[in-house]
């Protein structure tokens, strides 16, 4: 009724007229007449200037939500003096009658022809409301099944009925002339025609061309007549479908408009310029729920009952085609007939400023209007692709969260998973063909997701896999929504268009779906845009058969359309089933919660990050405990380590040899070419090894000390694993060596010994590696000839034959030793086949070699004997010492000698002690929280260090409550959007 409020002003002055013409003056005031009625009804109204003043000059702003204008109005010059009254009454009488008759004729028509040109204005203006069929109820749109229209229109009265109830304008500009030639001597009378006349061109803009346009009326009808019914039908589709068209085009730029309209509203709030916090999005949130239920343990079987639009077809469909088409990018890794798509992309779509995409467990933005951003965002989606597939597996079941944010983009949550195959190729895994069979089934087994899906219309329908998939998920088609692409190449190849007409109706499969779509996703070249693609895809639509003929309804195709309706339905069923999964979390929370009390009732609920940040803590507290250490700790533990490592070449390789030799001369000769040896090469590097291997066995023993009832046994394997790995990380100072080479070079050269206490010190220090060697020494003798008698009779114990044969050698041996106690370490030949001999007449047969081996223990333990009483006279040697020995007897070199290796040992000690407080205990720290900060962003190793049974129910605990949190802040944001 809106659009005819500009022709109701002509009918309100006709009524006007009516009432002023039929003698009833007094029933209207003048002030509530129309501006012309009262022009026309007193010439001298005292307003009436002042009105018309107002008429001409006034000037109305229009949009396309407001009234077109009209044509501009020209109103004929009325005088306004004083006219004196004239006294023929005849004429007057006649000119009042005709001018209501014509005024009433010609109002009818200028208003007419101005409520058909106003009509047709506001027809071009208005949008494709096709678009919007989603808002209207489907009764509505099948309304046509249900009233015959056709009977309708034959019912209604003809062109040619309607043309005779149009008054004869021959007739009327017959009877004007007339009357102009009657009242040829009446000039006021002419010029109220004349006035009349300008009037119909006010109220019908131009009454010749009202007149022309009537006049030709009959001619039209007549050619109307002969144009036939098939052509009509024609004409009117093909000015249906141009005007559908024309209508999208103007949509389509006003939507243009509001998108960059929005993308500087949007860019303003980025840059803070409104000063106020943006919410984050409805799919923005609705995306970081479904993101944790990925993460969400799947014995508990609710990572799948939210909502989400899940992308299947046959493998080379078109369905990364069509997911490009409505994300508004090239985003997806493309290949000519290979599988490219091998584990599920979850895309959450949603509006922004910029155009970009970015990942879940990333920061970098990808700028999808740069094509070297596009070529990179599809590299890295084809590494995560590659990175997610095992060994010796084609396809992956882990998911690839991927945002994509941009002006116009249509909320909603896909996910593109792996094409539907029906053999398996050469270089894939044997059941690669069942692995994507179970990765769709079990996104499609979720009843609330909305099943997209694909199918080639390039291809014959019989050969598609995946209808009968999706028949068997959904067989009542409640959520399916089915997508026929490659439409252009389908009507080329097709011989019968009719074909393509049942599949879109969904008569050639067993599956029913909720909607039907025809899309053209390009011309098959991967360097196309989506610019290119769309213009292509409207270009081809607007020219094919299926919507000129009505195979296709013009909802039904583009891709525009079916984002539109696939984000519909996606919202729809989110807003149905969001509550109910978010009750089901409240009674998980709860059952969580009652376990937790009942088993650690005094514990508190920490997940895993919680409690990994409590091991680094006490971690990095026992690293810092290795600074406390005293000095004097330090360097016992260094001494005696270092002593332990190279005391077995000092006294073999050092003091032995030496020893043999017959004057001190020799012994300190031989003793500093040997030390000077061992220095150069061995010493610097054994020294920090011992340094290195001490720091280690404290930080240990630091680490794995138990703290009493504190100490909290689930964190022991990530101990372990920290120290470990730590330990293979440290590598010491490189110019340690260098520096301690100097420093023991300097304290072996020292002789001087300086006070008495240092002297016994020194003997002390022989003293006890003596007898370590020689208990040693006896142990091994005592292997090698077996038990004693005393342990022969106690412990029941009996000798071997080889051990019987050793102990027989040895005893000849030392009768030898007896016979000649200064007999040097090594036997002679003639000695050992004189011992060969003496046992062969016992009857015990020796090899030379087992001789020898004999003679070096017996030896070794004469020797260490004889040293160990040598030590003993040199007690008071000290004297001696300070003399040189000079005239005496006792040569005590021997302590002289260990004097020099314990004075090293303690300077080395003191040395490396040094190196550990000032900087490897540091470093340590260092790669101690560096293997902390490694483990922290790896959560597979957090898994594997922190396990049982109290992590895991932390662990869910955790989760739930997070899930309910954002389902909660979901569905209050949806209610608000409400």
């Amino acid at each position: 009724m809106w659009r005819l409020r500009r022709p109701a002003v002509a009918c309100e002055v006709c009524h006007s007229l009516v009432k002023h013409s039929s003698g009833i003056k007094g029933s209207l005031p003048l002030q509530k007449l129309h501006l012309v009625s009262r022009s026309i009804y007193h010439s001298r109204h005292p307003t009436l200037k002042l009105q018309r003043a107002q008429f001409r000059t006034s000037f109305q702003q229009f949009s396309s939500l407001t009234n077109p204008p009209l044509h501009k109005l020209k109103l004929s010059p009325i005088k306004y003096g004083y006219q004196p009254r004239r006294n023929f009454w005849p004429a007057r009488l006649a000119a009042r009658l005709l001018k209501l008759r014509y005024l009433v004729l010609g109002s009818a028509v200028g208003g007419g022809y101005t409520a058909k040109k106003t009509f047709d204005q506001w027809k071009d203006m208005i949008p494709d409301l096709s678009d919007y069929k989603w808002i209207v109820p489907d009764f509505v749109w099948e309304i046509d099944d249900y009233i015959d229209l056709e009977k309708i229109r034959k019912a209604l009265p003809d062109s040619e009925d309607l043309s005779k109830l149009a008054p004869d304008f021959d007739k009327i500009v017959e009877s004007l002339s007339l009357l102009k030639d009657f009242f040829t001597t009446g000039h006021k009378l002419v010029s109220e025609v004349i006035g009349a006349s300008d009037l119909l061109l006010l109220l019908g803009s131009s009454g010749e061309t009202t007149f022309r346009a009537t006049d030709h009326g009959p001619e039209s009808d007549k050619h109307f007549r002969k144009v036939s019914d098939k052509e009509k039908i024609d004409q009117l589709q093909e000015e249906l479908l141009h005007t559908q068209l024309k209508y999208q085009r103007i949509l389509e730029r006003l939507e243009k408009e509001n998108k960059e309209l929005r993308k500087i509203v949007l860019q303003k709030d980025d840059k803070g310029i409104h000063h106020r916090k943006l919410k984050k999005s409805l799919i923005d949130m609705y995306s970081e729920v479904l993101d944790v239920l990925s993460d969400y343990d799947a014995s508990y079987n609710t990572q799948d009952h939210l909502p989400r639009v899940v992308v299947v077809g046959d493998q080379s469909a078109g369905k990364t085609s069509v997911l490009e088409m409505i994300a508004q990018a090239r985003i997806f890794p493309r290949g000519s007939g290979e599988m490219m798509t091998r584990s599920p992309v979850k895309v959450t779509l949603s509006e922004g400023p910029h155009h970009v995409a970015l990942f879940k467990d990333s920061s970098r933005e990808f700028d999808l209007t740069k094509e070297e951003d596009l070529a990179a965002l599809r590299h890295e989606i084809e590494l995560r692709m590659r990175k997610n597939v095992k060994e010796g597996c084609t396809v992956s079941p882990e998911t690839i969260s991927l945002n994509v944010k941009g002006p116009g983009i249509q909320r909603m949550v896909l996910v593109d998973l792996p094409g539907v195959i029906n053999t398996v190729t050469s270089g894939m895994a044997p059941d690669t063909k069942e692995t994507i069979f179970s990765i769709s089934k079990a996104y499609m087994q979720n009843p609330n997701a909305i099943i997209l899906c694909i199918q080639d219309g390039s291809v014959d329908a019989e050969r598609s896999i995946v209808t009968d998939l999706v028949s068997q998920m959904d067989p009542h088609g409640r959520r399916t929504i089915f997508v026929l692409t490659k439409v252009d190449l389908a009507e080329k190849n097709v011989a019968s268009p009719s074909r393509i007409q049942q599949i879109i109706e969904g008569k050639l499969f067993p599956m029913k779906a909720l909607g039907y779509f025809a899309v053209v996703t390009g011309k098959g070249n991967s360097s196309e845009s989506i610019e290119a693609i769309r213009e292509y895809e409207e270009e081809f639509f607007q020219n094919s058969k299926l919507l000129k003929t009505s195979m296709l309804k013009a909802h039904q195709v583009t891709t525009r359309n079916l984002s539109l309706a696939v984000s519909d339905c996606f919202w729809k069923m989110v807003r149905e089933s969001v509550e109910q999964q978010a009750d089901s979390f409240k009674a998980t929370r709860f059952n969580l919660e009652t376990e937790w009390k009942n088993n650690y009732p005094r514990l508190r609920e920490l997940d895993r990050n919680e409690l990994f940040e409590k091991a680094k803590n006490e971690i990095l507290d026992e690293v810092i405990s290795l600074s406390q250490v005293t000095p004097k700790h330090w360097e016992e533990i260094l001494q005696q380590s270092l002593w332990e490592r190279v005391s077995t070449h000092v006294i073999e390789n050092i003091y032995l040899p030496a020893a043999q030799t017959m004057n001190s001369g020799t012994f300190n000769t031989t003793v500093d070419i040997k030390l000077k040896q061992w220095t150069d090469k061995q010493l610097p590097n054994k020294a920090v090894e011992v340094a290195w291997e001490t720091l280690q066995e404290e930080f240990s023993r630091f680490m794995t000390e138990p703290k009493g009832k504190e100490h909290d046994d689930i964190f022991d394997k990530l101990k372990e694993a920290v120290k470990e790995e730590s330990i293979k990380r440290h590598k010491w100072n490189d110019f340690a060596e260098d520096s301690l080479r100097v420093i023991q070079h300097n304290a072996l050269e020292d002789r001087s010994i300086s006070d008495k206490q240092q002297w016994d010190a020194a003997i002390y220090f022989m003293e006890e590696a003596l007898q370590a060697r020689l208990k040693d020494t006896e142990n091994a003798i005592e292997n090698m000839v077996g038990p004693d008698w005393k342990k022969r009779w106690l412990y029941w114990k009996n000798r071997t034959q080889e051990q019987c044969i050793l102990n027989e050698t040895k005893n000849e041996l030392e009768k030898m030793l007896k016979c000649n106690e200064e007999h040097p370490a090594y036997l002679a030949s003639d000695e050992i086949t004189t011992v060969r001999k003496n046992l062969e007449s016992r009857g015990v047969t020796v090899d030379p070699s087992l001789i020898k081996d004999t003679w070096h223990q017996v030896y070794r333990r004469h020797f260490l004997k004889t040293a160990l009483n040598h030590c003993n006279l040199c007690r008071r040697g000290f004297y001696y010492y300070q003399r040189h020995f000079v005239d005496s007897e006792l040569e005590c070199n021997d302590v002289v000698l260990f004097w020099r290796i314990q004075r090293m040992l303690a300077i080395t000690a003191n040395t490396l002690r040094q190196q550990l407080t000032n900087t490897e205990v540091r470093r340590l720290e260092k790669n101690v929280k560096e293997v902390l900060e490694d483990f922290a962003e790896d959560g597979e190793k957090k898994v594997k260090l922190l396990t049982g049974k109290r992590v895991q129910l932390a662990e869910d605990l955790k989760k739930v409550r997070e899930i309910q949190e954002k389902l909660d802040a979901f569905i209050e944001a949806l209610h608000q959007e409400k």
